[in-house]
């Protein structure tokens, strides 16, 4: 009865923002350049300009503030992105063995308080990964206050990327404050090109809101796929090592990212088209992933243009997450599964070897489709409204008209 309408409030919604850049994009894979060309493309030196030069940055910045300046993503190439990569290099140095205890005890220590019931996956293990990040940040155990700080600033963050809700920066500068205030503590030699306050952000950007998003969304796909497969659940109980193969194949079904956009700052040329400086290219992993062979899967971006700096901790840690999971828990789910997952991945979660209640299964999917009505009309406003303000505010472009670098 519903259905039609979500389809095509998201249609209109894609629209509105495919009209943001206001310049030439070429989108890949696209009608100009395929698949086939995706890593060609990608890992071209000259696909390395990041924020200037792009009115879509000015959307990226809004979403990812406060200090989208000093974000690891968004800094432009040189110096200084050099040494912010390094320092995260090494605040995510850890071995095989370190980080899987690192992870099992935190896991533990967040799971032992979820009750069985009605949940959001993406909701449950957002508070796992801003204990672990912040304790790969601080090596200490992440204090309740700090963890609450980090999970209402990760969830606006995610809310307001999926247009779900407008941002909240007051919500998002209590975190600033605490991370500003504990500079002192961080046992690592932190970026000393960036000031005390842009530290404070650069911290909040990689590792509290692009790490813990990115992960909890993760988590919640592998364990929505596992939630609607009874066959799988099953399998994996017995044989908790496939876990792996079932990481992979989520990644690859359910891209973490979805648009990566990088500036051409020299012509890079194909066998069929030069594609000039200065252009806007949009890489869609979604489609890519579509088109593309299983051999050809970049699940954590090109190594030769910013390959995620969490690709080797992010699969080990996510398996020992879903055997600590599915260790104490079964899980069951009748929501629609979208690789947005703006409905934060619904599930019931039973007590390990208790069947589900069909009754709350049937709630759920008939909650899930009502809500995506709505949340389709909030999406289409709250994101007319943000492309809007972000253009209007023009963080990005303000910044480098400054003469910033």
């Amino acid at each position: 009865m519903t259905g039609w309408l979500p389809q095509r409030v998201v249609a209109l919604r894609m629209r509105i923002f495919a009209l943001v850049n206001g310049q030439d994009v070429v989108t890949i894979p696209g009608p100009q350049v395929g698949a086939g060309d995706f890593k060609r493309v990608y890992a071209d030196p000259a696909a390395n300009g990041r924020s200037r030069g792009a009115a879509l940055s000015d959307l990226f910045w809004y979403w990812l503030s406060p200090g989208p300046q000093v974000h690891q993503e968004h800094l432009e190439a040189g110096p200084r992105y050099d040494e912010v990569a390094k320092c995260t290099r090494h605040i995510l140095v850890k071995s095989k063995k370190d980080t899987e205890e690192l992870t099992r005890r935190v896991a533990a220590h967040v799971l032992d308080g979820v009750r069985p019931g009605l949940v959001r996956l993406r909701d449950e293990m957002m508070p796992i990964w801003a204990e672990l990040y912040y304790e790969l940040v601080f090596d200490e155990p992440c204090p309740p206050e700090a963890r609450d700080l980090i999970v209402a600033h990760a969830d606006d963050v995610a809310s307001a990327l999926k247009c779900v809700r407008p941002r909240n920066m007051r919500r998002r500068a209590r975190l600033t404050r605490y991370l500003r205030r504990r500079l002192a503590d961080v046992p690592h030699p932190l970026p000393e090109s960036l000031t005390p306050e842009e530290q404070a952000y650069y911290l909040q950007g990689t590792f509290f809101t692009t790490a813990v998003v990115q992960m909890s969304e993760a988590m919640a796909h592998l364990l929505m796929i596992i939630a609607q497969d009874d066959d799988l659940q099953r399998r994996l109980a017995e044989h908790p090592e496939d876990i792996d193969g079932v990481i992979e194949d989520g990644l690859r079904a359910y891209p973490l990212f979805g648009i990566a956009h990088r500036i051409s700052t020299a012509d890079i040329e194909l066998d069929h088209l030069t594609i000039p400086a200065g252009t806007v290219l949009c890489f869609s992993y979604p489609d890519f992933a579509e088109q593309s062979t299983k051999d050809e899967f970049v699940p954590f971006g090109v190594a030769q243009n910013r390959a995620c700096p969490a690709r080797g901790l992010a699969p080990p840690t996510m398996r020992v997450v879903a055997q600590e999971v599915l260790r104490r828990f079964g899980l069951a789910s009748t929501a629609a599964h979208t690789r947005s997952i703006p409905n934060r991945g619904p599930a019931l979660l039973t007590p390990r070897g208790v069947r589900p209640r069909r009754a709350p299964l049937g709630w759920l999917a008939v909650r899930d489709r009502w809500e995506d009505v709505w949340r389709s009309f909030a999406q289409l406003v709250f994101g007319t409204y943000m492309v809007l303000d972000a253009r209007r505010q023009a963080l990005c472009s303000t910044y480098f008209a400054g003469g910033n670098r």
